[in-house]
């Protein structure tokens, strides 16, 4: 069945999604590994392994245009390759799975990235074969991903609020006259807490419990993060209970600094939405302080982390398919409310005259002759968009290991 694919590169996790072309407009996540490149002493690359010191690579995809490369082993190897030989492995993970190559390929990079960054990215990504790749900033992937199950009007504005395990945005994006998002304003967070952050607080509660010779895992304080909720008050960490509230207090000055950053983005636009994209977007607490700062819906999906990797297979899909055009409303002026049922009519529709209908009598001493109405005519506008695009994609033997935590 006949597929494109969106690709996004997070700082800890890769996400894939595939939307097919002769089915619904929504997508589906087709896998999930580490971002992690390890070079063995083959000289290849195994994808989604943590090994050796000094021979592994870790968040290089935000490092894209970065003149230091990664030092793995022997090699030196420019963040912009490395991004490149991981969505060529994903893309044929896909294709081994599908049976098919995608139609086309849409790939995530943060909005604040200029024309260097991405031109640096389209020649690596075309020096591993796939030429004909298609780069959307992660704002306008959310919006695409939003807009498949919400009806979203011309000129709405949407927020997005990213949150993932490294990395924090805030933009603001809105529906242009051809349907497609652009962007209108965007910050990038730089002294803000993340994912990793909180984790590293909820780290210090237990250890300030357990003393200095307790012993406790930043795997088991991420796991633990993400039970927090309405239905779980408490945690338990290394056999340590950690109270839901005691845990908000202690991260409340980040989260209050995280929104007020998020509402100057907004600025004095008003939103019709907020949506919350990343991994770290699950604590409840992110989603209670946006809805007491802004006057607007504030949305998420059960995973807001694949929010991104969908929007851009969506993205993908109009890029060969083109926007689906609404219809266009009635050309009419006929307006009419009464409670008479006689008296009721859908709107653009004009009565029929009534077979039995005789004009008035003239009014002397001028003869009008009664006006017979032409039947209205309404004009519907058909748009044909011709398909477009090549087929892009790669081919590999690996396996990988799927996961569903994804930080950005």
């Amino acid at each position: 069945m006949a597929y494109v694919l969106g690709v996004d590169v997070g700082t800890t996790r890769t996400t894939a999604a595939v939307c097919r072309l002769d089915g619904a407009r929504d997508a589906e996540i087709a896998l999930v590994v580490p971002s992690s490149l390890q070079l063995t002493e083959a000289g290849t690359f195994s994808v989604g392994e943590r090994g050796v010191a000094g021979w592994t690579a870790v968040g290089f995809a935000r490092r894209v245009g970065d003149a230091v490369p990664f030092a793995l082993g022997p090699e030196l190897c420019p963040a912009e390759e490395l991004t490149a030989l991981l969505i060529m492995w994903v893309v044929g993970e896909v294709v081994a799975r599908e049976g098919e190559q995608p139609r086309h390929l849409a790939v995530s990079h943060p909005a604040g990235w200029g024309p260097y960054r991405r031109g640096q990215l389209f020649a690596a990504l075309r020096a591993v074969g796939l030429p004909d790749a298609t780069l959307v900033p992660e704002p306008l992937a959310a919006a695409e991903n939003h807009a498949v199950r919400s009806r979203v009007v011309l000129d709405a504005s949407l927020a997005v609020f990213s949150l993932g395990s490294h990395a924090f945005s805030a933009s603001l994006v809105r529906r242009a006259q051809n349907r497609t998002f652009e962007l209108v304003n965007h910050v990038d967070g730089v002294d803000h807490h993340t994912g990793a952050d909180f984790d590293d607080l909820l780290h210090g509660l237990v250890r300030g419990r357990l003393g200095k010779d307790g012993r406790v895992s930043s795997a088991e304080c991420e796991a633990a993060k993400r039970a927090f909720g309405p239905s779980a008050p408490s945690v338990v960490v290394s056999g340590v209970e950690i109270a839901r509230d005691e845990f908000v207090d202690e991260i409340r000055p980040s989260v209050d600094h995280l929104v007020s950053t998020f509402v100057r983005a907004v600025g004095t636009v008003q939103p019709d939405a907020v949506l919350l994209v990343g991994g770290a977007c699950r604590m409840p607490v992110i989603g209670d302080a946006l809805s007491s700062a802004v006057d607007c819906r504030v949305l998420a999906e059960a995973r807001p982390e694949h929010s991104v990797a969908k929007g851009l297979a969506v993205a993908a899909r109009l890029v060969l398919m083109g926007p689906e055009v609404e219809p266009e409303p009635l050309d009419t002026s006929v307006l009419v409310h009464t409670r008479e049922a006689a008296m009721r009519f859908p709107v653009g529709e004009v009565p029929s005259l009534d077979d039995e209908f005789t004009a008035p009598p003239p009014r002397p001493p001028v003869d009008v002759s009664p006006l017979e109405l032409p039947p209205r005519r309404v004009k519907r506008v058909a748009r044909v968009l011709k398909p477009v695009g090549r087929r892009a994609g790669s081919s590999s033997s690996s396996r990988s290991r799927d996961d569903d935590e994804d930080g950005r």
